[in-house]
């Protein structure tokens, strides 16, 4: 477990960089699908949408949940995108304790694997440090880091914060969502291997296209 742990801060040192060796990367997903998109969701707007009465801790006063991992999703540039290729299959204990910190409860990691992970062909351990090298890679810009107030944004400004915060981040590579004019999501194409963000028009043409969203404040 820590030599993958290990391995995934020393991945997301050079993630997109083309600095990490192979020998520092988790294992390259075997299934067959074309690039992974990260969706990382905001917390706040996922609580205020009518998540409270799904994930209770998550969204209590005080817990102060920012961006926080959806899932990192195999998808196709073309054609359907996988799903519960082996439902049968679960994370362990031992699994879901590695991903603390990086969903924001074990229950959603564990249905992750399930739906999503199996999906890559890797067991739960070398996925989940698939997923936090990807996550540890990504940076949050500024302007949405400590929210403590109400903000009202363009979808654009936000998808731009992304894109001057991460080298090599483009337009074709990332989508901004919504729901109810509040920002829910931000998702990014990576690369099957891991070392590049992956152009996916598909995904990057279904941004939000509202003038402004308001951005929920941390509770």
């Amino acid at each position: 477990m820590k030599r993958l742990l290990r391995a995934a801060s020393a991945l997301a040192l050079g993630l997109f960089a083309g600095a990490a060796s192979a020998g520092d990367a988790p294992p390259v997903a075997t299934a067959p699908f074309d690039y992974y998109v990260m969706a990382l969701s905001w917390s706040p707007g996922f609580c205020d949408l009518g998540g409270e009465r799904k994930s209770p801790r998550q969204c209590a006063d005080g817990s102060g949940y920012g961006f926080v991992v959806h899932g990192l999703w195999p998808d196709n540039k073309f054609g359907p995108d996988p799903a519960d290729c082996d439902p049968s299959r679960d994370a362990s204990s031992a699994d879901l304790a590695a991903t603390r910190g990086l969903y924001p409860t074990d229950g959603l990691a564990a249905y992750e694997y399930r739906k999503h992970g199996t999906c890559s062909g890797l067991d739960p351990a070398d996925y989940f440090a698939s997923v936090r090298a990807v996550r540890d890679a990504i940076a949050i810009p500024p302007l949405l880091q400590g929210v403590r107030a109400w903000k009202r944004l363009p979808p654009e400004a936000i998808r731009q914060a992304f894109i001057d915060a991460n080298r090599n981040l483009r337009p074709d590579n990332i989508a901004v969502t919504c729901a109810k004019g509040q920002l829910v999501e931000v998702r990014i194409c990576v690369s099957k291997n891991l070392r590049a963000f992956a152009t996916c028009p598909q995904v990057a043409r279904n941004t939000c296209r509202r003038d402004t969203l308001l951005v929920a404040p941390l509770r």
